[in-house]
């Protein structure tokens, strides 16, 4: 069991213009982004890295492309975290699918929302946890690994984390370029940081003599020492 740096892409054209992409072919990084993105290799680069995997889509590769030429690494490429199927919503403003019936439901009752031609977002979260976790069993406790991928799949995984139920998960906040952190122990994932958009966050990794214990700390912790 290791510890996972949850990447959210940086932002995309279709983010800046409010356009849902969902699967479409083609959409890479705006200016704005590409910016974000290159800032990622300073906010990582007390991280040693043991793998970075990424979805299919063009901007998650381009959100890791500098990160993993500077490291020397290979993107593993992973289908489970692809984004979202939207279906008959792909290339629709958000200004109209908020009119939309279904809306109500993925605001409400995610769990229980299946988007018209494409997948729910239930089978989301099955597929997205199963990677992540099947992934994290390959590692050791000292070992970290890193995921680009969406903000729903990332913020479905950290509701597993959290043991919360998917009709909560609107409840996370996951933006652009953000670093959420889990760490997977033999019985429990402990959730470390949620929707950084700062810099170094080498703080938040575990010291090597935890050993990947899953026991939480009694009476609150003590933080990382200086």
């Amino acid at each position: 069991m290791a510890t996972l740096i949850l990447l959210r892409h940086a932002r995309s054209a279709a983010n800046g213009s409010g356009i849902l992409a969902g699967r479409a072919a083609g959409v890479g990084l705006d200016e704005v982004g590409a910016g974000q993105a290159a800032g990622v290799v300073g906010r990582l680069a007390g991280v040693a890295l043991s793998e970075v995997v990424v979805s299919p889509m063009q901007r998650c590769q381009e959100t890791v492309a500098g990160l993993v030429a500077e490291r020397g690494l290979s993107p593993v490429v992973e289908p489970e975290l692809a984004e979202v199927d939207y279906g008959e919503w792909t290339g629709r403003k958000i200004s109209e699918l908020t009119q939309e019936p279904l809306w109500k439901v993925v605001q409400q009752h995610p769990s229980a929302a299946v988007f018209p031609g494409g997948e729910g977002l239930a089978q989301v979260q099955a597929r997205a946890v199963a990677a992540v976790r099947a992934r994290d069993r390959e590692w050791g406790a000292d070992a970290v690994w890193l995921a680009c991928t969406h903000g729903d799949v990332i913020k479905a995984v950290l509701a597993d984390a959290l043991g919360m139920h998917l009709d909560a998960f609107q409840r996370l906040v996951v933006d652009p370029c953000s670093i959420s952190v889990v760490r997977y122990t033999e019985t429990r994932p402990f959730v470390l940081k949620v929707n950084d958009t700062g810099g170094d966050v080498s703080a938040l990794l575990p010291p090597k003599e935890s050993g990947g214990s899953s026991d939480a700390v009694v009476g609150g912790s003590t933080g990382t020492p200086a």
